[in-house]
């Protein structure tokens, strides 16, 4: 393993603290690959405390690191990388306040052996700029949109389409997370993950891109990704639900009801694990709530329904315009006398 970035000789066991430390969480039991994976990149996100860092200052912290002006394929060493990462974490301190301030030696170290086990396996001691970019853009805090309008930014072109060898190269950089833990036989890259995303060869612009990537269902290479997010806006939710198999009265999390059994629910951790009980069965259709709604409420929004109060569904997300934002030119219009 690679030395030359840490300030000392890093023990084996310090670069495998965080994969330890996964495998401690026990996620394997997760009967579905899509779970799993979320869970184990939602798990390193957080230890690594980058759920902190938002997607805009990660933006910002790659333009203040100077990584805008070099081509994607440069090379960063890991002295190099080590000192972007440091910034990033002691930006992320100055925005906390004092009494929640994040162990900065930590996450860099966490991190920073992460990356290095993911993105460098062969042992150069060298990342490419866009592996650096697309790690970090997609493993940090923010809205997933967000994060999908920068990805695409970095893979498109001048005139605002998205460039498909750039985009086949985004994929295989990120699709080298879900391989770092162990989930490479469900999402690792293979030369058909673009034809998955955009079957057509066609031209992509920003709102297609968006549309195809964060569709329901996504992407089968990239299902793992929303989910994250997913994830990460349930994790406090509370359900005053009983589950029907674990009996548990404080579901938190996600809710699964079967679409077939009359009532019957189940708690994240249930469902996760592939529990049944009754007439219930696996291969039953389940539905995925993230909230809870009271039956008064689901009264009063079928009532509104019926009578067709409720606006038509929202698309997932804000349309943006299809060209590159440029100013006008007014030169050339020409005024007619009496139009």
């Amino acid at each position: 393993m690679i030395d030359e970035g840490g300030k000392r000789g890093k023990t084996v066991a310090e670069k495998r603290q965080l994969f330890m430390e996964m495998r401690a969480q026990n996620f394997d039991v997760i009967r579905l690959s899509t779970y799993r994976t979320a869970c184990k990149l939602r798990f390193i996100q957080k230890r690594c405390n980058l759920h902190l860092v938002d997607v805009w200052n990660m933006i910002e912290a790659f333009r203040d690191n100077g990584l805008n002006t070099l081509d994607h394929n440069a090379e960063i060493n890991v002295s190099r990388l080590e000192t972007i990462i440091s910034s990033i974490y002691y930006q992320l301190n100055k925005r906390l306040p004092t009494t929640h301030q994040i162990n900065v030696d930590q996450s860099i170290s966490l991190l920073l052996n992460f990356m290095i086990a993911s993105y460098d396996s062969e042992g150069h001691g060298k990342l490419t700029v866009f592996s650096v970019k697309a790690m970090l853009s997609t493993m940090c805090g923010g809205k997933i949109v967000d994060k999908l309008r920068y990805i695409f930014s970095q893979i498109s072109d001048s005139n605002g389409m998205m460039i498909y060898t750039k985009f086949d190269q985004f994929l295989r950089e990120i699709l080298k997370l879900p391989t770092a833990v162990f989930e490479g036989p469900s999402f690792g890259y293979t030369e058909h993950s673009v034809r998955t995303c955009f079957p057509q060869q066609k031209k992509i612009a920003l709102n297609v891109f968006l549309d195809a990537l964060m569709a329901d269902p996504p992407p089968q290479c990239l299902v793992w990704l929303p989910l994250m997010h997913r994830l990460a806006n349930v994790e406090n939710v509370f359900h005053p639900v009983e589950c029907s198999y674990c009996h548990n009265e404080s579901m938190m999390g996600f809710r699964y009801r079967c679409q077939q059994c009359h009532n019957y629910q189940l708690c994240q951790n249930c469902f996760w694990r592939g529990h049944a009980s009754g007439t219930h069965s696996n291969q039953h259709q389940m539905k995925e709530h993230s909230s809870w709604k009271s039956p008064a409420k689901k009264l009063s929004h079928a009532i509104s329904k019926s009578l067709g109060c409720v606006p038509s569904r929202e698309p997932s997300h804000p349309m943006f315009p299809e060209q590159p934002e440029k100013p006008l030119d007014l030169a050339h219009i020409v005024h007619h006398p009496g139009s």
